[in-house]
């Protein structure tokens, strides 16, 4: 399989994804579980299917662009609103970012490492290692990148991001993940509680790190990415409960921006294993 990941990583973004866009249709065609979770999950954000259903093929996309992302080149990737950005890292408290299923969340953590690492050091991201060992490989492989840190989802990798903010660092989670038990609380999202994790609120709350909002956006025709930075409408509640509500708000308005390129198709609202 990796020798099979480092051939496609040579094929231009634009048949990647057009071959994961044929994916994508595939694997909602064929499996009714899989699309009975995605019109659920679509009918509970309150959507019509014509206004989504670009998300199919996206959720391919996704797939597509991975040996690129991973293995290729480099690909071309635009900013938007990234003045805040260089405001976050000059307050000197670290820096949290936030971004869901939405869009390539992968280009996100690169994008970042390669132009802020030098200036304001390492990007550390939370990383849930792959079931399969070689696909775990792959993407640690993959990951260990200049400027690029991972942290495991557990007690070790929470202190390792504790570390890296009060060294005025940055680092990045996706808080529309379903975490762990024991490592999450229940919380609206879409009008549906849903078990979300605490990490983000808590590390803000702990460090006074700036939280930004962002989400890459997948250009039509292969022609690359676009990122889109957001800062919060209000700041965290010192309540937990309270800001990690305040999380999936954010997060809500993130997806509404491009509700097409959500990831419809992932079980938000299941509840959590015991391990990581």
């Amino acid at each position: 399989m990796i020798q099979l990941f480092s051939l496609l990583s040579r094929l231009p973004l634009w048949l990647l994804h057009g071959m994961g866009w044929i994916l994508g249709w595939l694997s909602f065609l064929l499996s009714p579980r899989y699309r009975q979770k995605f019109r659920e999950n679509v009918a509970q954000a309150g959507y019509r299917w014509a206004s989504v259903r670009g998300a199919v093929g996206a959720a391919g996309r996704m797939v597509g662009e991975l040996p690129r992302l991973w293995l290729g080149a480099p690909t071309h990737c635009e900013w938007e609103n990234d003045a805040c950005v260089d405001r976050a890292y000059a307050a000197g408290r670290g820096v949290i970012f936030l971004t869901p299923h939405l869009g390539c969340f992968e280009i996100s953590a690169q994008a970042l490492a390669l132009r802020y690492s030098e200036r304001y050091g390492p990007l550390t991201v939370l990383y849930r290692p792959a079931r399969q060992p070689w696909l775990a490989k792959l993407m640690l492989a993959a990951r260990d990148r200049p400027g690029l840190k991972t942290a495991p989802t557990s007690l070790a990798g929470v202190r390792q991001m504790m570390r890296s903010l009060r060294s005025g660092h940055a680092v990045g989670l996706l808080p529309d993940q379903v975490p762990p038990d024991g490592m999450g609380t229940w919380a609206p999202f879409f009008g549906r509680d849903a078990y979300t994790m605490t990490l983000s609120a808590r590390l803000a709350q702990q460090t006074g790190a700036t939280v930004l909002l962002l989400w890459g956006e997948r250009l039509p025709w292969g022609r690359g990415f676009r990122l889109h930075f957001r800062e919060l409408l209000q700041p965290l509640a010192d309540d937990l409960a309270q800001a990690v509500a305040q999380v999936n708000q954010e997060m809500e308005r993130l997806i509404r921006e491009c509700p097409s390129q959500y990831l419809w198709g992932y079980a938000r609202y299941k509840h959590p294993k015991g391990d990581a």
